[in-house]
């Protein structure tokens, strides 16, 4: 699309000319006063706009104005006589990229159209760009649940994010805690400012002390220049510090000083320097117990608790499971521009039911897994690992198998078979839920082959529908 430029300039020969010698590379338009300007703007829109300083009426710093206010804004160029350079740093104040002084020459003109339409652009990008972490970010983008508990924790990050308190996120491996962080930085009136994050149980003592607040030069072997630290590079928006609970003892005294006094000073200088930094930090250690062993100071453990988040651990809210498979399994299926994967109702209940020990991040590795392997489709839970299902003794089975026969034992080879069977369980399952457990991983075992399942259990065909017809959600395709 070819880029359109609006000259505004009350001298007839000066704007007609311009438009001449820019016509062969822009859809240009004139206007030989302010108003006739406005009407222009108001009427279309334009990527650059270039304007006459000084004009009957209103003047060329008008144009601007109503320039920049426009929803879809141009980059504007300024036109100056010699002697109007004062005028002309008033207008870039006020939002102009550039000027020209009068005679223009068209070759700098030309420089100078295709500068604004860059900046124009990246100026586009970075909005685009912001409105897209505004919507991961957003408690309706990355952030995927219902559940109470996560509720819970989204209604504390809505509460504090827009303040200025130092947070504090505790939980488990793999349970989203940057993610949380990101969520309230996105939500505070920095998200427009730098969100920078260290991970900080990555990095050896010199080089996290090195990493944070930066080094002078000479300040060690091998620091030939003054090197800026991760502090200084968060000005005005937010530090996230990963694995707090690893960091040194020494470095926690210099992390407790920037709470205290809000400055650092870099490895090998002796000058504070005063920031505007907000300070969120997580850990899936017990800071608590840490400090009573003497691993972590009290006076800083006091500083960062301010605010404290507790992410529940995936197990917990396995109603948000299914949420989650949908959300990660679209993500990797457009990524690898695969067909969509889908998961059949036994599947998902089979991975609703299994305890995720690596959290979210387990979950999203199967997700891109099963993408990658699959290529589309169904996934059924007679595809998924064995490891999504737990298994229990021989004897809890064999005890299991005999409440399905009716109370009669399994003797023999059909015994056997009952024990070589794997079922959920637990000391809390009824007779019932064992019964389902079993029935199910016979239909697994069988791949939906009642027959099969039948002599599996070490019952009649007959007691297997039976069963199957007690309890629907166990029907399977093979009939």
């Amino acid at each position: 699309m070819v880029p359109s430029v609006l000259i505004v300039d009350d001298e007839k020969h000066t704007r007609e000319g311009l438009q001449q010698a820019l016509a062969d590379a822009y859809d240009v338009s004139i206007a030989a006063s302010a108003e006739e300007a406005f009407n222009l703007l108001d009427s279309q829109p334009f990527d650059v706009v270039l304007t006459d300083l000084r004009m009957p009426g209103k003047s060329g710093l008008k144009v601007i104005d109503k320039a920049l206010a426009l929803p879809q804004r141009p980059a504007v160029l300024m036109m100056t006589a010699y002697g109007n350079i004062d005028t002309a740093v008033e207008a870039m104040k006020r939002g102009a990229v550039d000027f020209l002084t009068k005679p223009v020459n068209i070759e700098r003109l030309e420089v100078l159209i295709q500068r604004a339409l860059k900046t124009k652009t990246l100026e586009v990008e970075v909005q685009q760009l912001h409105e897209r972490l505004d919507e991961k970010f957003s408690f309706g983008g990355g952030i995927v649940g219902n559940s109470s508990g996560l509720n819970a924790v989204l209604d504390r990050v809505k509460l504090v994010a827009p303040s200025r308190a130092t947070v504090l996120i505790e939980g488990e491996s793999g349970t989203g805690k940057e993610l949380i962080a990101q969520a309230i930085h996105q939500a505070s009136p920095r998200a427009r400012a730098p969100f920078i994050a260290v991970h900080c149980a990555a990095l050896s003592e010199n080089l996290l002390e090195s990493e944070l607040f930066g080094h002078e030069r000479g300040a060690f072997t091998g620091a030939t220049e003054r090197r800026i630290g991760r502090f200084e590079s968060a000005i005005g928006g937010t530090l996230f510090l990963d694995e707090i609970g690893e960091i040194s003892l020494s470095t926690q005294v210099k992390l407790l000083r920037f709470l205290e006094t809000k400055a650092i000073e870099r490895v090998g200088g002796s000058k504070p320097i005063e920031l505007d930094v907000r300070l969120v930090a997580a850990t899936n250690r017990n800071l608590d117990v840490m400090v009573r062993e003497g691993k972590f100071r009290e006076d800083l453990f006091f500083r960062l608790n301010v605010v404290r988040i507790e992410l529940p651990p995936l197990r917990t809210r396995p109603d948000d499971i299914p949420a989650l498979l949908a959300h990660y399994l679209k993500i990797f299926s457009e990524e690898n521009g695969h067909p969509p994967l889908t998961l059949e109702p036994g599947a998902i209940a089979t991975l609703k039911s299994y305890p995720w020990p690596g959290n979210i991040r387990e979950l999203r590795n199967f997700c891109e897994n099963a993408v990658v392997l699959r290529r589309g489709g169904k996934l059924t839970e007679y595809d998924l690992d064995p490891k999504f299902r737990q298994t229990t003794s021989i004897t809890d089975a064999t005890r299991a198998g005999n409440a399905v026969g009716g109370g009669t034992a399994s003797t023999g080879a059909n015994a056997g078979s009952v024990a070589s069977a794997s079922f959920h369980s637990g000391p809390s399952l009824s007779v019932e839920e064992n019964e389902k457990h079993l029935l199910r991983e016979a239909l697994i075992k069988s791949r939906g082959n009642r027959t099969k399942a039948a002599k599996l259990m070490g019952v009649s065909r007959r007691t297997l529908h039976r069963k199957i017809s007690q309890w629907p959600e166990l029907d399977v395709t093979d009939k």
